[in-house]
């Protein structure tokens, strides 16, 4: 049984915009730093038209929907930002660096770490910086050429993860990476998604438009 194409669109577009910015943060020629609040809520910005098609319609109450007719997807859509909101803030301290591997972060964020804290220490993988009470270890992605700096234990301080995320910003300033080419696999990905949605909508007006009538039409 075949997806009608509106759905298809809601579902299809967010992951393709979300594939397009990992396409532009991967052809820089410079590693991007970012918190990892702000990359799980980008995740969750992208699964938002999947969410959308399926678990919020799904499990949209009826009763609520005929007293509030489309006002409900306002409600249902303002529960998901909000519970997506709630599991940023609850999510241990991380920090994300696209375009440089785990080999060459761990010099740079060595520097920074002894620039803020003379008592910085390495454990393998694992990073104390006791003065700014900040524990954490490195999780690398080499095949995509990302690196997480995810926080060990439960004491943590947030404003020693900012101070490091501020330090290690500037000595990741004057690095060069090298060309990812994995860019280009993300354009096409984010290309042929945005492609199939659009071609779906263009090639079949009139299942779009019964579809949009089921979905906001009560």
């Amino acid at each position: 049984m075949s997806v009608d194409p509106f759905r298809l669109a809601i579902a299809l577009v967010p992951v393709a915009a979300y594939a397009l910015v990992l396409a532009i943060v991967n052809a820089r020629r410079r590693p991007f730093l970012t918190s990892g609040g702000s990359d799980l809520g980008s995740l969750g910005i992208a699964i938002s038209g999947l969410m959308f098609v399926g678990p919020l319609e799904l499990f949209r109450p009826e009763a609520a929907t005929r007293e509030f007719e489309n006002y409900i997807w306002l409600f249902m859509l303002s529960l998901y930002w909000l519970g997506l909101v709630l599991v940023v803030l609850l999510a241990r301290p991380r920090l994300v660096v696209y375009n440089i591997t785990s080999e060459e972060l761990r010099p740079v964020l060595a520097e920074a770490a002894a620039g803020l804290d003379l008592e910085a220490r390495w454990a393998g993988n694992h990073l104390t910086l006791p003065r700014l009470d900040v524990h954490l270890h490195l999780d690398s992605l080499n095949i995509m050429r990302n690196v997480s700096l995810v926080a060990s234990g439960g004491q943590q301080n947030i404003d020693g993860w900012r101070r490091l995320a501020r330090e290690l910003r500037r000595s990741l300033a004057p690095i060069r990476a090298k060309r990812n080419f994995r860019a280009i696999g993300l354009l096409v990905v984010s290309l042929v998604l945005l492609g199939v949605s659009v071609t779906q909508m263009l090639n079949r007006p009139e299942e779009t438009l019964q579809a949009m009538n089921e979905v906001f039409a009560y």
